[in-house]
């Protein structure tokens, strides 16, 4: 059996990386809240999961993984998880999802705060097991301090809003996929990064790249994220298979991906030095983006945490 990306798959995430590469750059981190979301909305990116009845494409999670780990690599600011993944599925008939137009945030359970709540034209709230839908004018918003500077978080207040019926848990399994995926693409971009500039560093003569201390740490992270994205792969497969060992599958991917960024992000700044934390250096941006999204939508412990009792309880089921 064949597990990798179709033709079709990679296709869409090579066009999706090539329109961040010219709309995303690292200096538009620095100067706008949603580079390239214009340009991705007329590629219809914020549509490949809505149904077609709704100008959609119906695609599945694991069809627009490797496009999702592109705005991972991009750093692409933005509810870019909440407007393309959660969205289409609780919003399914609202035409303007699909189309760029509405702008979502999210407020996970267990999260005090919303990423990028400022932007949003909707705010999906999770409370009692259920999703709150809460529109802009009825939000009052609250900046604190986060440690990502592309994804400011805002403490949610509201005194309107709208119960959307069912469960929260389908919609939060696809965001912590989807999120997963990102962090493959940011922890990627750290190494790249990283192993180039080992190349041209030198110390003692040599290029540090050559010293068998930091050969190991960047063969770490490569096998960490090796490792990781399979299983990335496999939880959206279990997600959109709806398969009964879900929850363990997408505790797995979470926990592995946010650890091999977040290992990304260690050697990275290893290797840099003190210049890879400074204002000057584009690297922090990614620094900060893999330390905020393996918080989000559940701790890298929390997932673990599932994990262990979804071993321990007995859940030895594979796939399918």
């Amino acid at each position: 059996m064949n597990f990798g990306f179709t033709d079709e798959q990679l296709a869409l995430a090579a066009t999706v990386r090539d329109v961040l590469r010219a709309h995303c750059p690292p200096a538009a981190l620095r100067s706008e809240r949603r580079p390239a979301w214009e340009q991705l909305a007329a590629l219809g990116f914020f549509g490949l999961l809505a149904p077609p009845e709704s100008d959609g494409l119906g695609l599945g999670l694991a069809d627009v993984l490797p496009a999702l780990e592109e705005t991972g690599r991009a750093c692409l600011p933005g509810p870019v998880v909440e407007t393309a993944v959660v969205a289409p599925y609780l919003l399914p008939d609202n035409p303007k999802a699909a189309s760029g137009a509405l702008c979502v945030a999210v407020l996970p359970p267990g999260q005090a705060y919303a990423p990028d709540a400022d932007l949003a034209d909707l705010l999906l709230v999770a409370r009692d097991g259920g999703w709150r839908l809460v529109a802009r004018e009825s939000v009052r918003l609250a900046p604190r301090i986060g440690v990502d500077p592309c994804r400011p978080v805002f403490e949610v207040a509201f005194d309107e809003s709208e119960e959307l019926g069912g469960s929260a848990v389908p919609a939060l399994r696809r965001a912590t996929v989807a999120t997963a995926a990102q962090l493959i693409g940011v922890a990627r971009e750290l190494l790249a990064v990283t192993v180039a500039y080992a190349r041209v560093r030198t110390q003692f003569g040599a290029a540090i790249g050559s010293f068998q201390a930091v050969k190991h740490q960047l063969a770490d992270v490569a096998v960490a994220v090796e490792f990781a994205a399979p299983l990335v792969h496999r939880a959206a497969l279990s997600v959109d298979g709806t398969v009964e060992s879900a929850d363990r599958d997408v505790s797995a991917a979470k926990a592995a991906a946010g650890e091999a960024a977040v290992l990304a992000a260690r050697v990275a700044l290893q290797v840099h030095g003190a210049i890879g934390y400074t204002e000057e250096l584009d690297l922090r941006f990614w620094l900060a983006r893999a330390w905020s999204l393996s918080s989000s939508y559940g701790t890298t412990a929390a997932h673990r945490e599932r994990v262990r009792t979804a071993v321990l309880g007995g859940d030895l089921r594979r796939w399918p």
